[in-house]
């Protein structure tokens, strides 16, 4: 079961997003909180498996609600979001958020993409990654976008590639998991839109 809790300040999209997850025989609402900082209180009491947040949000907003609840391994981030926010989302990218939805997504989309997120994936909407590419690049270089769209995270990882490391060596030397290193991977390939980690190691050292 996916134990799954929400944090809206908009009462509508609280009800509409339990109303899904009740016809789902894997998930359940453990909670429905009103602002970023009541997000953080709530994971910590009942531990759920994922956290949707409104990136606005009063008191606190979801960008820092869903750092503090990573940082603290409370659960795993899944913001809600829509295209006129490309600024917040660059700095949720920047804060190593991995899973974005958009508000209007149809019901199976939010489903699978809290799937995901439950698994450890990341997911980002094509379309959302698109229009945050172009905003970048018309407004910077391609290295700018590069640093932008990565976490330091992401970016180290970006950078033991290019020095050739292979996955279980990056793994010795960061102190990581398999699996973590594949998702932080993915993420690079998903965000910038490259194909293979030859490319991550090639644009790497271009910029």
């Amino acid at each position: 079961m996916i134990r799954v809790l929400l944090a809206d300040d908009d009462a509508i999209i609280r009800e509409g997003l339990k109303m899904i997850l009740e016809t789902q025989e894997d998930m359940e609402c453990v909670g429905a909180a009103v602002n970023g900082l009541e997000a953080v209180e709530m994971s910590r009491r009942y531990k759920p498996d994922v956290v949707m947040l409104d990136i606005r949000m009063p008191l606190m907003d979801g960008i820092t609600a869903a750092k503090e609840i990573m940082d603290n391994n409370l659960s795993n981030p899944l913001l809600l979001t829509t295209f006129d926010e490309p600024e917040l989302i660059l700095r949720a990218l920047q804060a190593g958020i991995n899973g974005y939805i958009l508000k209007n997504s149809p019901a199976e989309r939010i489903l699978s993409a809290i799937r995901a997120v439950n698994s450890g994936g990341s997911v980002f909407q094509k379309d959302i990654l698109e229009f945050i590419r172009t905003r970048v690049s018309s407004e910077g270089t391609s290295n700018q976008m590069f640093k932008m769209l990565l976490s330091p995270r992401e970016l180290e990882i970006a950078g033991l590639i290019a020095k050739g490391l292979s996955n279980k060596e990056i793994c010795e030397k960061l102190y990581l998991t398999s699996g973590t290193v594949r998702n932080h991977i993915s993420a690079i390939l998903e965000k910038t839109g490259l194909e293979h980690r030859t490319q991550i190691a090639v644009h790497y050292l271009k910029n």
